[in-house]
């Protein structure tokens, strides 16, 4: 197993043991996005960011760097997301998030809120998503605001 291939492996185990909530009915998919909100609370930017950097629950700064973060070893496996903000909408950030496999089936990011056709899932994690749907809107909230 190459390196590359262990840590995705790694990261996913790890996601998969931090699922949040089973999914009844999937979101609604409109050209690239997902137009209405997961959660019935706004999303709010200050725990999007605790969603973006604890390895506890997305850890997305494994992957991806934000200028003028001031976390360690952040990651460069994703895109920057510093600017993330001017390029894409609430709407284009939630299915990102949701399930970018939808846009790009080949991407090594995981479906944070997808319950189907997933690998290597224990049995008690089975039917649940990586984050929750309010988790989801904590971190379009963060990311909406990346304008560098």
């Amino acid at each position: 197993m190459s390196r590359l291939s262990f840590t995705l492996f790694a990261v996913l185990a790890l996601l998969s043991a931090c699922s949040r909530e089973s999914i009844i009915d999937p979101p609604r998919i409109v050209g690239d996005t997902i137009p209405a909100p997961l959660s019935q609370e706004l999303g709010d930017a200050k725990q999007g960011k605790l969603v973006f950097v604890s390895r506890e629950r997305g850890h997305c700064i494994l992957c991806h760097t934000i200028k003028g973060m001031e976390a360690e070893f952040q990651g460069n496996l994703g895109p920057d997301l510093s600017d993330v903000g001017n390029r894409l909408t609430s709407e284009q950030l939630r299915l990102r998030i949701v399930d970018i496999t939808f846009l790009n089936p080949n991407a090594a990011m995981p479906p944070y809120f997808r319950i189907h056709d997933l690998n290597q899932v224990e049995n008690r994690y089975k039917m649940q998503t990586i984050l929750s749907s309010q988790e989801i809107e904590d971190l379009v909230s963060y990311l909406i605001e990346q304008k560098y």
